[in-house]
């Protein structure tokens, strides 16, 4: 299998038009996120008699710390393995304690926009995403920060007019604090520093299912698998699919599988045809 990874190209698809402006609209709410923390910084004082307690770090051109602004190589090294994290955070703040101590604070805006009730009470009861809190632990390595908030904002309300107790189940907005450990950083570099052994190795790691919406080479993983990884992969969700879990939970993994099967089922009639 790994032997027909290596050098794959990604798979070209033209995605919906409404996936551009699904990500597009996510950006332009961290965005305005960001603005609005700005503006605070600027005004905040002026209309309350009292400095913000929030504001963004300036990097050494001045530009808060946000997006390009931000942009940073951390080059890692752990466990033997190097390899290097990348990204353009959405913010890194000063925040100043009622007691006067000044902490560096990570905002990492996350867009719902499938439901109103996707922030509600019920639906945030576990916390927060733990890929989301995954990220935000990688960014607390790259940007030296302890302390994160994820803040969720919910682009579809239920209705323009709501009552104060709609309000208070489906607020559009919720937020999660972070306290990130040297724990929590060492188990995110030791996935990556077991990643990146496991490809010079050629060793790679079982399919995950789970993660098939985004995995930009489905055709050359879907061709690769061996028939018994296919037979595993098939037990596995059978096994899923009649467990107690949600029908949400199911649904990803099944769709998956199908969409494996289709692929090998178009690349075989393919060759059936060629070959006539």
């Amino acid at each position: 299998m790994y032997e027909k990874m290596r050098g794959a190209k990604k798979d070209k698809t033209q995605a919906p038009a409404h996936q551009g402006r699904w990500r597009r609209i996510g950006t332009a709410i961290g965005d305005i996120i960001q603005r609005d923390v700005l503006f605070m910084e600027r005004h905040y004082e002026k209309a309350t008699g009292n400095k913000p307690r929030f504001s963004f770090v300036r990097n050494e051109h001045g530009e808060p710390m946000f997006e390009d602004f931000a942009k940073l190589n951390a080059v890692i090294e752990h466990n033997g393995q190097k390899f290097v994290l990348y990204g353009t955070g959405d913010g890194v703040m000063e925040y100043v304690s009622e007691e006067g101590e000044v902490l560096r604070v990570g905002l990492e805006v996350k867009s719902k926009q499938m439901t109103y009730s996707g922030t509600s009470g019920y639906s945030v009861r576990n916390g927060p995403k733990i890929d989301h809190v995954k990220q935000c632990v990688c960014y607390s390595i790259m940007y030296n920060v302890d302390f994160y908030v994820i803040l969720y904002v919910n682009a579809s309300k239920k209705g323009w007019e709501m009552s104060e107790a709609d309000i208070e189940k489906y607020p559009d907005i919720v937020a999660f604090g972070l306290h990130i450990t040297d724990e929590m950083r060492n188990d995110v570099l030791d996935h990556f520093a077991d990643i990146v052994k496991a490809a010079r190795d050629g060793n790679p790691p079982e399919l995950d299912l789970d993660k098939w919406t985004f995995n930009d080479f489905k055709r050359t993983v879907a061709l690769s698998l061996t028939e018994a990884e296919l037979a595993k992969l098939e037990r596995e969700v059978t096994a899923l699919n009649h467990s107690s879990l949600p029908d949400w939970k199911k649904r990803g993994p099944s769709e998956a599988l199908a969409d494996i099967m289709r692929i090998r089922a178009e690349v075989a009639e393919s060759q059936t045809k060629g070959a006539a």
